[in-house]
């Protein structure tokens, strides 16, 4: 257990993981931006550190920043929330390697599940029923027919990396796939 966290989240979010440690008997840090200075998470902690301007990109997002914080308080864990550092692998492995505990997936989980092939041939490996579908990169619109084809129509055809849901294309015949399929 834990006896200090430091929250790398903002807004409701983090003041829920606030509320959690209260009742776990675990102290909180809260970073913030500038424009979260007067927010109830800030409030709420039981010490908070400024760790840049409003832009997530220069301050949330920031891992020095954060690292920083960490050593400034004393803070044993980092709890991401979910967004921001979050998913980011190379986030999780540096504060493994700098002996700071990071509360989610391990970095080696996060690479996988950023890969939807990686993760859904994960998944199948432990006996997770899945969507039936293609495994592995498809180079062609000619090979994305073929396989949609076999599979049957219709088929939903997704990046295998990144996107958060806006690249997803039903496709209802060979003519969608062809045009929906990587050039």
């Amino acid at each position: 257990m834990f006896s200090k966290i430091l929250i790398a989240n903002r807004g409701e979010i983090a003041v829920r993981i606030i509320k959690t440690c209260r009742r776990m008997g675990i102290a909180t840090v809260q970073v913030y931006s500038e424009a979260d200075a007067g927010s109830l998470a800030v409030e709420m902690a039981d010490e908070a550190v400024l760790i840049g301007p409003a832009p997530a990109n220069q301050s949330y997002l920031l891992a020095d920043r954060i690292v920083e914080a960490v050593r400034q308080t004393g803070a044993e864990a980092v709890h991401p929330g979910f967004g921001f550092l979050s998913e980011n692998a190379g986030f999780a492995r540096r504060l493994r390697d700098e002996g700071i505990a990071f509360i989610g997936p391990n970095p080696e989980a996060i690479d996988a599940m950023g890969d939807k092939i990686s993760s859904k041939k994960l998944a199948a490996e432990a006996g997770v029923s899945t969507v039936p579908g293609h495994m592995g990169l498809i180079e062609t619109p000619e090979e994305a027919v073929k396989i949609a084809r076999e599979i049957g129509y219709p088929i939903m055809i997704k990046a295998s990396a990144g996107g958060g849901g806006k690249g997803i294309r039903v496709a209802h015949s060979d003519s969608d796939m062809a045009e929906a399929s990587p050039r």
